[in-house]
């Protein structure tokens, strides 16, 4: 039997933890950040040629009238999932900046309060290459049209006219064809945009690195890492889910983090058989078997041992395949999002996740869930 995830005690697995920017990556942005604020256009039309993001003599810049046009090419279904997620998305952002009211109290000596002021101008990065995700323009752009930010940018590298047509429905004013450090770069110091008060949206390392890097210049919504999921199951858990799911965060990059807790050697066993069968017809099994590489199985004496292994780990993603998923679920706090039950299998929210089904993009990883806010 193939072992995809290598089985480790729970004292290791909470050693596996990794840091969402390592130490080589962030001088390798530095280097670009650097450029860019010196050199400003030429300097980010260099870096996307030579990463790839962009062909040499190509526009830089989407104008809101190139992003108008995407939308009215796109077909009808396409179109349609479009305005339905866009419709949730703002929905929920709308009750949201309800939620929060302006305070004004009387104190010895005068008034003190708090009022809700919005940033004047945001960028929200979009990721592009492999696979474009359209919804994190929703999802990073109508909340900040929703709370009042006069100016929002988006960049993202190649851009398809799905995710371009997504920012015009989300409202966005304009579109940088750049990615990584470079794209963080430019939105910052206002390269061929207005320059940001606040940078947000997931990508990769050097997104990451950038935005750690200019963090204090610029606002940002968080240091997210490569993509997790944790899956706690017990014996009777189906293997074809739990396997599914694993395989659904691992398809999404070469450094994601699939980590299985379960009480049932035997599950663990079925589990593998199943994602070797998944992955043969798995059209990113190139990308998942890497990805699995990174992860682990740990077996554990009972469901609160499971909890609290998770709640040390603090995933990103965290699924329920127990028979009390409802339970279990008050027993944890420490997660970016959380899928209650096989039905909910991370299968079908990452297909949701792309309709809108999540009200907001950034699920913090890699233990930040443990101080940061999450979604159920």
């Amino acid at each position: 039997m193939s072992e995809w995830l290598r089985l480790i005690s729970d004292v290791d697995a909470i050693r596996e933890q990794r840091r969402p920017v390592d130490s080589a990556t962030l001088r390798e942005a530095s280097v670009i950040v650097e450029d860019i604020r010196r050199n400003g256009e030429e300097a980010l039309r260099r870096h996307s040629e030579r990463l790839g993001d962009l062909e040499p003599g190509e526009t830089l810049v989407a104008t809101r009238r190139d992003l108008d046009g995407a939308l009215a090419g796109l077909d009808e279904h396409r179109r349609q999932l479009l305005d339905r997620a866009a419709q949730q998305i703002r929905a929920f952002a709308e009750a949201q900046r309800g939620a929060i009211d302006n305070i004004d109290v009387g104190v010895p000596g005068g008034r003190a309060g708090h009022s809700w002021i919005p940033v004047r101008t945001a960028g929200a990065y979009a990721p592009g290459g492999r696979y474009p995700l359209p919804s994190s323009v929703l999802m990073t752009v109508i909340p900040a049209r929703v709370a009042g930010v006069e100016r929002v940018w988006v960049a993202s590298p190649k851009p398809t006219r799905l995710t371009m047509g997504a920012a015009a429905l989300a409202g966005a004013d304009g579109l940088l064809k750049v990615g990584g450090a470079q794209a963080i770069a430019a939105l910052s110091f206002g390269i061929l945009s207005p320059p940001c008060d606040m940078v947000v949206g997931p990508g990769n390392r050097w997104v990451t690195a950038a935005k750690k890097l200019l963090f204090g210049e610029i606002g940002i919504d968080g240091l997210a890492g490569p993509s997790e999921i944790v899956v706690i199951a017990e014996a009777s858990a189906d293997p074809r889910l739990v396997a599914a799911d694993l395989l659904a965060q691992a398809e999404h990059d070469v450094d994601a983090l699939p980590i299985l807790i379960t009480t049932s050697s035997s599950l663990r066993e079925n589990v593998e058989l199943q994602i070797t069968r998944q992955l043969q017809d798995l059209a990113t099994a190139d990308v998942a078997a890497v990805a699995l590489g990174n992860g682990f199985c740990t077996i554990v004496d009972d469901l609160e041992q499971a909890a609290t292994l998770s709640e040390r780990i603090a995933p990103e993603h965290l699924a329920l395949h127990v028979s009390n998923p409802e339970a279990l679920a008050g027993e944890l706090r420490s997660y970016g999002s959380l899928f209650v039950g096989e039905t909910s299998a991370e299968v079908a929210p990452r297909c949701l996740r792309t309709m809108g089904s999540d009200p907001t993009m950034f699920f913090p990883p890699e233990g930040e869930p443990g101080f940061s806010p999450g979604s159920l």
